[in-house]
Order: C-alpha cells, then structure tokens, then sequence
C-alpha cells in the first residue's frame, strides 16, 4: 500500500513545483524583465540542466520506435505551448482568473481519459471534480470580480492552455520502451527549447541577458521547478497513476501559487481563498482515499 501511494504523491510534488513559477516569473518580471524573457529562460536553463543530467548518468541514447518518438515530441510540445499560450492569456485576464481558466484541466483530463479508456467517470471522480471547481474559484479570488469586461481572446486562450496541459499530462501517461527517464527529460526539454525559441525571446542567449544579467538565476529556478522536477517525476509517475487521476492530483498547483504568491509577494490572502484551498485538497486526495479504502476491503 506505501508503494500505491508513493507515485500520487510524486505527482503532488511535481505539480507543486508548477505552483511556485507564476510568482518567480513576477519577481523576475519586477527585476525589469518581460515575461517572456522569463519563460524563455525557464526552458533554455531546464533544457542543458537536462543535458548535465544525461552527460553524468548516460551519455548514450537508445534508440526509440515511432510510437516512443511521437510520445516524447507530443510531450515536449504540450509543455512548450501550455507555457506559451497561458503567458499570452495573461495579456487578456486578471492572474488570479488565468489560473482558473487554466485549472479546468481538471476536468478536461478527466474527460481525455474517459474517451480514451471507453468509460464513465466514477462517483468519487465526480465528487472530486466538484471539490476542484469551487475550491479553484474560491482559492483564485475571482468571486468579486468584474467579468464583464473581460475580451473572449483571454477565455479562448486559458481554456487553450488548461487542454494543453490536459493534453500533456495524458500524453505523459505513456510508458516508453527502453527509455529512461533522464533520457526522456531530456529529450522532451529538447523538443520544448526549440519551440519556445521560435515563438519567444531566443535572442536572450545570443544578446547576453541571460548570461550578463541576474535573468540566470531565474532561469536557473524556472528551469529546475518547471521543467527538471516535474516532467522526471511526471514520468515516473503518471504511467502508474493514469492520466485522470494525475488530472486531479495535479491541482496541487493552485494552493502552492497562491502560498508563494502570499509569502513572496505579500499578497493578501483571505480567509475565502483559505476555504478554497481547504476544498482543492480534499478534492484532490478523495479519489486517492477511496480507492485505498476499496483496496483494503
């Protein structure tokens, strides 16, 4: 049974390490940066943490088939676009509404992994889906929010990036052939890179601001918490989870951004938001519970 829990709980680490990159991103962005300058930084610093990674434990790959190449491409592009398209939501939404719009991956995966599989979601899925969505809106702090005024640009682009990363941790849930997971880190970062630098910033390595500015040591953090530590983790343990209850797993992320955002930022965090978080969690360990509790009797 500790090994059954092991692998949920890697994927709560991972998504955790998600959480704290939106307020890195604006102390960055606060240092005089853009954000795209940021992101860029992210996958260009994760990608040779990657390659240092490969030269120290492998130094040779092993050669894949057409399935294990599609998966790792799908998987390197959904994390690249999923950083994209939610950066450019930002220009339309409030951030605490961005992170709403992106959180129905909770559902969106779930939806995913009930096509793929030929099923119906089950009663505590369901159950939790509902924790997941009032806890979302409530931790994010839109319920005294003006929507009105919010142009359809910002809700196309969040509900983008939240199917994008639906997309993603589906695509994760697929176990590789002869692949390691150093070796497919790398090789996904390295697919992530390249399409970053043809929609981003990439001029940042040639120029000298990555290197000759303070922009490194945020990259060097991006990187490590938004490429390095998730997709092993993501790797290791969504193959043994499945990708609808990574799905659910993975809301870890919104109570994490919203702590760092309070012990970073100094932003206020009310006894509201506290109550959303509260039904985040218990949204997200339900399943977990349930199926403990099914297994024991």
């Amino acid at each position: 049974m500790k090994l059954q829990l092991v692998y949920p709980l890697l994927i709560v680490i991972a998504s955790s390490s998600y959480g704290i990159l939106s307020t890195i991103i604006k102390v960055a962005m606060n240092n005089g940066f853009t954000s795209a300058q940021a992101v860029t930084s992210q996958y260009v610093v994760g990608f040779f943490l990657a390659l240092i990674l490969f030269i120290f434990t492998q130094r040779t790959l092993l050669r894949l088939n057409k399935s294990g190449i599609l998966t790792i491409v799908l998987s390197g592009t959904f994390t690249a676009t999923t950083g994209i398209v939610y950066g450019q939501s930002l220009n339309y939404l409030p951030a605490s509404l961005a992170v709403v719009m992106l959180f129905q991956f909770t559902w969106i995966g779930m939806l995913i992994d009930c096509v793929i599989k030929k099923r119906f979601p089950s009663r505590p899925e369901t159950i939790s889906l509902v924790f997941l969505f009032l806890g979302t809106i409530l931790a994010a702090g839109v319920v005294d929010v003006d929507l009105s005024n919010i142009p359809w640009q910002g809700w196309g682009l969040g509900l983008v990036s939240a199917l994008s990363f639906a997309i993603f941790i589906q695509v994760n849930s697929r176990e590789v052939q002869g692949m390691t997971t150093i070796s497919r880190t790398l090789l996904m970062s390295l697919v992530a890179v390249t399409i970053i630098s043809i929609f981003l910033t990439p001029e940042i390595i040639w120029d000298g601001t990555l290197l000759n500015t303070s922009l490194w040591k945020y990259g060097l953090i991006l990187g490590l918490f938004g490429i390095i530590l998730p997709i092993i983790l993501f790797s290791i343990a969504v193959p043994k989870v499945g990708g609808g209850l990574s799905s659910i797993l993975s809301a870890m992320e919104l109570p994490v951004a919203v702590l760092a955002a309070s012990i970073v930022l100094h932003e206020k965090v009310t006894l509201l938001q506290i109550f959303g978080i509260v039904l985040v969690l218990i949204g997200m360990i339900l399943p977990t519970v349930l199926a403990q509790r099914k297994n024991r009797f």
